[in-house]
């Protein structure tokens, strides 16, 4: 996919992105056009609209979709996101990146994705419980431990995944916590599962600085997003020794050359609401900042933050995708060209959602293991699945985002041959 044949519009649409990258993968493993297709097309899409009650009486209608990508390997898994500019090409495109992360590291679920068009800062917290369960109600004949497996994702979080596992069990008559991940620990959430996904940032990042000859010590690390995925990461990172020199956030960025304290930073954004005017570091334009030199690059926020007019720019010598989808499909040549080590998102960000397996796989055994497992079991995954995609990228000679993408479509793939077509 060239860049002259792209508006920046269409470079940004996530499943254009999704199907130049698929669509590479899928021709180099030689797949036939049949397979192609199965492979591309999601299984269901379903849409929604919610009639909601707000606090003052008036009624609103909300439109929400639960795309469920691949069901060949294991029920659909995938999380709901609460935001205005929720798309069904973004859902689809996040459906499909979840069917290849769940293949990436070999866990035997499929890929799904929901999203509901709102504003949640502008509903109060009866509004956004209201909106849940009747969104809930709406798509919960394909919901289910055996059928599709939702989790928090933007603007959701373990009180949401409440109301979803509770709307759902009181329509089936008994309690079943397998339903969604990432709820409470009292109702069946993991230990270790709110860390996850900063965790598995740091276990690839320490593995790609391995395979560099680059000591963590000395390793300055730019993290774009400070919420669940980058705080955490930071916050993880700087215990090991990783100079963390950069934050940056919506509203500004928070620089020091001799690394930040995390956890100061976190108790000043605690405190003021902002990591600006940070006592530690100075504040310092976002715009400049992903562009500083380091060793580490970090993107933990959202997608498409680094494309064809600014990859060019980066300084960076290894690049940890913790979002998913923050390289747009026409930066990866650029990003090949300097030699960034690329660290794709579909294994550097799959801590979130291998450790939401271990939570349902305990909530169905009904036996619940203590964080040192959790962890033990996540890094035995996140390690394997690194050595896994570097492997099959020097094997077949490409970067490591297509070889992530053929490892995923070969194991599906696979799957879906051994199973056969029903018909």
């Amino acid at each position: 996919m060239a860049t002259t044949t792209l508006s920046l519009e269409q470079e940004k649409n996530p499943w254009l992105a999704a199907e130049a990258r698929f669509d590479e993968a899928a021709a180099l493993l030689k797949l036939d056009d049949g397979m192609r297709k199965v492979l591309k097309s999601p299984a269901k899409e379903i849409t929604v609209h919610i009639p909601v009650q707000l606090d003052d009486g008036r009624l609103e209608v909300f439109t929400g979709y639960r795309v469920q990508h691949s069901i060949a390997r294991g029920p659909g898994k995938g999380g709901i996101r609460f935001a205005p500019n929720v798309t069904l090409d973004e859902v689809r495109a996040l459906a499909s990146w979840m069917t290849w992360k769940c293949a990436v590291v070999n866990i035997p679920f499929g890929g799904a994705k929901g999203g509901v068009i709102c504003d949640p800062n502008l509903l109060s917290d009866v509004e956004l419980e209201r909106l849940t369960r009747r969104y809930t109600a709406e798509i919960i004949d394909f919901l289910g431990p055996e059928r599709d497996v939702p989790a928090p994702d933007v603007n959701t979080n373990e009180k949401v995944m409440a109301w979803v596992m509770d709307t759902y069990s009181m329509h089936v008559r008994h309690t079943v916590t397998a339903v969604v991940t990432g709820k409470p620990m009292s109702l069946g959430g993991s230990r270790g599962r709110k860390e996850a996904t900063g965790r598995g940032c740091l276990i690839v990042a320490q593995e790609a600085l391995h395979r560099l000859g680059l000591d963590p010590a000395s390793s300055r690390v730019v993290i774009q997003g400070f919420g669940n995925v980058g705080g955490m990461a930071a916050r993880l990172m700087s215990r090991q020794g990783f100079k963390i020199i950069c934050i940056i956030e919506y509203d500004g960025a928070v620089h020091n050359p001799n690394g930040l304290d995390v956890d100061a930073l976190f108790e000043h954004r605690k405190e003021t609401g902002s990591i600006l005017g940070f006592s530690g570091g100075e504040d310092m334009d976002p715009g400049k900042a992903m562009f500083l030199e380091c060793e580490i690059l970090l993107p933990a926020a959202t997608e498409n933050v680094i494309t064809s007019q600014n990859a060019a720019d980066l300084r960076c010598r290894i690049l940890c995708e913790g979002a998913n989808g923050p390289t747009t499909s026409v930066a990866d040549e650029i990003l090949m060209d300097k030699k960034i080590f690329v660290i794709p998102d579909i294994p550097a960000n799959a801590g979130g959602v291998t450790v939401s397996y271990f939570e349902w796989v305990q909530d169905r055994q009904g036996f619940f293991w203590n964080e040192r497992l959790v962890n033990t079991r996540l890094a035995e995954i996140m390690v394997d699945s690194f050595h896994a995609v570097v492997e099959y990228a020097e094997k077949h000679n490409v970067n490591n985002r297509t070889a992530a993408y053929m490892l995923a479509l070969d194991r599906v793939a696979e799957a879906i041959k051994l199973r056969g077509i029903y018909a």
